[in-house]
C-alpha cells in the first residue's frame, strides 16, 4: 500500500490561482506563497459580507485510538465528495504541529487520496503561521521579564507571574525551569518558568478567534500575566507591547489557501488542540468559507467530549456561527476498544446541542467486510444513519452517499443551542459538561483549584465559557478507563483565565499543556536527500 506522502507527490496539483478563481476570489484578493499556497487578506469581507452564508457541516469523532481515526481524512473526503456532486465546497482544517509531526501522530493534512496540499510544506513550516504565533508569544515572555528586571510600572511579583514560554515541540524537559541564573542578576530575575506547546498559547486562541486585527490587538492587550504584590491583576495593555505582537502575526491574521487533492478550495488555518485548547481552525477562515461556499466542511480535534463541544460552546458562541449538521466518525478499531456505548454516549451529546447526526464508518484496509457491516448495524441501531466511507482508498468517491445525506440533513432549519447558558457559574458550566457530555457522576476540587476559580470570579470574569482540557483518551479524565464509563468523578486540579481569548481554561486529571516524544519519534524516520527529496512524512 502507498504511503500518504507517495500518493501525494504522484498527484498534480493546480496552480493556485486556479483555486483561487474556481472558489470565486479575483487576481487582487489574494497573496501567493510560491505556485500552490496563498494567503487571503481580511479585506475580502468588504465584498463577501453581501453574499449569503452556506451551510456548516462538523466533523468528529468517537473516543480516538491513540492513532487518531482519520477524522480530517473524512473532513477532505467529505468535502471532496460534496464537490463530486456538484456543490460548491469549502474545506476549513486547523495547521498542523511540529510537535505531532515529529512525535506520535504525525501530520494533519488528511490521508491516502483525501489530503490537502502541498502535504510537506503544510506539515513542516506551511506559511509560517506558527512560528509567528510562537515568536509573539516569546515576545510578551522576553518583556514581561525585562519589566521585572528593569523593576517596571506596574510592579509584577515574581511568584505569581501565569505567562509561561512556547515552542512548537514536544520536550517534556522544558515543562518545568528556572529561569534568570547565574551573574549575579545580571541574567534578570530569578523564578519559576516553564514552556507550553506552541497550539497551547492564548495568542494562537487568540489568533483563532479573533474577526480582525483591530480585534485581534484588543484580544492581546486583554491578556492577564501576572499579578502584583497586592494580587491585583496586570495584563499585557499594562505594559504596551499588544501593539508589536499583533504586528508579529500581521501575514499569519490571513487565512492559508491550499487545495485538496481533487481540487477542491481549502483554508487550513489556526492550530488549537483540543485536549488543552478550543481544537478548531480559524474563526476568520471559517466565515469566509461560508461566504464562499454553499457547504462549508470543517473539524475539531479528537473526539466529540472536546473538540465538538468546545466547537459550538466556544467557536459558535463567540463567532455567531450556526452549525446545521456533525458527522461523527468511527473506526473499527475504535469500536473494539471502547464498544458501541462510547459512540452511543458521542451520539447523544451532540443531539443535546440541537445538530442533526450522521455516522461515517471509516474504512482502514485491514477492516474486513463482515466486520464494518456489524458496525455500521450497530450504528444504525443508534437511531443515526450511517454510511461506511473508504475516503483514503477512493478519494470523494468513497464517501459519495455521506455526502448526500449529510447534505439532506442540512437542508432543515437547524435549532442549534449550546449546553449552557453564560450567566451561570463557573462551577455550574463545568458540571454541565462533565454530566452532560462526559457522563460523570460527580465534580470535585483541589484546593488550588478552587482557590484558582474564586481569583477568577473575583476578577469579574466567571461570565466567560469554560475550555475543559482534559485527556483525549477517555471520556473520563483517566486515559485508562475506555469505553463508556459510569460513576465516575471529574477532579479539577487548576484553572486560569484566557482574558484576551475569552475563555476560562479548566485543567482537570494530570493533563499537561506540554506533551513529551515518545520511545520511538517519528521524527527518527524522516530524512532529506541530496536532492532534497523528504522520506518518512506521514
Amino acid at each position: 500500500m502507498k504511503t500518504d506522502l507517495e500518493i501525494a507527490r504522484e498527484c498534480e496539483l493546480q496552480p493556485i490561482n486556479r483555486i483561487a478563481a474556481a472558489a470565486g476570489l479575483q487576481e487582487h484578493e489574494y497573496i501567493p506563497y510560491g505556485r500552490y499556497m496563498a494567503k487571503v487578506p481580511l479585506g475580502i469581507f468588504g465584498r463577501l459580507n453581501d453574499n449569503p452564508c452556506g451551510k456548516l457541516i462538523l466533523v468528529t469523532a468517537m473516543t480516538p485510538t491513540a492513532m487518531g481515526e482519520g477524522k480530517t481524512t473524512t473532513t477532505i473526503g467529505l468535502g471532496q465528495a460534496l464537490h463530486a456532486l456538484g456543490k460548491k465546497t469549502f474545506i476549513a482544517v486547523r495547521e498542523p504541529s511540529l510537535g505531532p509531526c515529529m512525535g506520535l501522530k504525525g501530520g494533519a493534512t488528511g490521508g491516502g487520496y483525501s489530503q490537502v496540499l502541498p502535504m510537506e510544506d503544510i506539515n513542516l513550516h506551511f506559511t509560517g503561521d506558527l512560528h509567528a504565533v510562537s515568536a509573539a508569544h516569546n515576545l510578551l515572555a522576553a518583556v514581561i521579564d525585562n519589566h521585572l528586571h528593569q523593576q517596571g510600572s506596574p510592579a509584577l511579583n515574581p511568584r505569581d507571574i501565569t505567562w509561561k514560554r512556547v515552542i512548537d515541540m514536544n520536550d517534556r524537559s522544558l515543562r518545568s525551569i528556572i529561569t534568570g541564573l547565574g551573574d549575579q542578576g545580571r541574567n534578570g530575575v530569578m523564578r519559576e518558568d516553564g514552556f507550553e506547546i506552541t497550539a497551547a498559547s492564548e495568542i494562537m486562541a487568540v489568533l483563532c478567534l479573533a474577526r480582525d486585527m483591530i480585534d485581534l490587538k484588543q484580544k492581546i492587550g486583554d491578556i492577564l500575566i501576572g499579578y502584583d504584590g497586592l494580587k491585583k491583576p496586570v495584563f499585557v495593555r499594562d505594559i504596551g507591547v499588544e501593539g508589536a505582537m499583533a504586528a508579529l502575526l500581521k501575514h499569519a491574521l490571513n487565512p492559508n489557501l491550499v487545495q485538496s487533492m481533487e481540487g477542491t478550495p481549502v483554508f487550513i488555518h489556526g492550530g488549537p488542540f483540543a485536549n488543552i485548547a478550543h481544537g478548531c481552525n480559524s474563526l476568520i477562515a471559517t466565515r469566509m468559507a461560508l461566504r464562499l461556499a454553499e457547504f462549508t466542511v470543517t473539524e475539531a480535534g479528537f473526539g466529540a467530549d472536546l473538540g465538538a463541544e468546545k466547537f459550538f460552546d466556544i467557536k459558535c458562541r463567540l463567532g455567531g456561527l450556526t452549525p446545521h449538521a456533525a458527522v461523527l466518525v468511527v473506526t473499527n478499531r475504535a469500536f473494539k476498544l471502547h464498544g458501541a456505548d462510547n459512540i452511543a454516549k458521542h451520539v447523544d451529546s451532540l443531539k443535546q446541542f440541537g445538530v442533526p447526526v450522521i455516522i461515517s464508518v471509516n474504512r482502514f484496509a485491514s477492516d474486513s467486510e463482515p466486520e464494518l457491516k456489524y458496525l455500521r448495524d450497530a450504528c444504525a441501531g443508534l437511531g443515526v444513519e450511517a454510511c461506511i466511507t473508504d475516503f483514503r482508498e477512493s478519494g470523494g468517491r468513497g464517501g459519495l452517499e455521506l455526502a448526500e445525506k449529510t447534505a439532506a440533513l442540512c437542508s432543515g432549519r437547524s435549532h442549534f443551542k449550546p449546553l449552557y447558558g453564560l450567566e451561570l457559574e463557573i462551577e455550574e458550566k463545568i458540571e454541565r459538561i462533565a454530566r452532560s457530555i462526559y457522563g460523570a457522576a460527580h465534580v470535585e476540587y483541589s484546593a488550588a483549584a478552587l482557590k484558582d476559580v474564586k481569583r477568577i470570579r473575583d476578577l469579574g470574569f466567571s461570565g466567560l465559557p469554560v475550555c475543559m482540557a482534559k485527556t483525549q483518551s477517555s471520556l473520563s479524565d483517566n486515559p485508562k478507563l475506555m469505553g463508556r464509563p459510569e460513576n465516575f468523578t471529574i477532579s479539577v486540579s487548576g484553572a486560569k483565565v484566557s482574558a484576551g481569548a475569552g475563555y476560562v481554561v479548566i485543567y482537570t486529571g494530570k493533563i499537561m499543556t506540554m506533551p513529551g516524544l515518545p520511545k520511538q519519534p517519528a521524527a527518527l524516520g524522516i530524512d532529506i536527500d541530496e536532492q532534497g527529496k523528504i522520506t518518512g512524512l506521514f
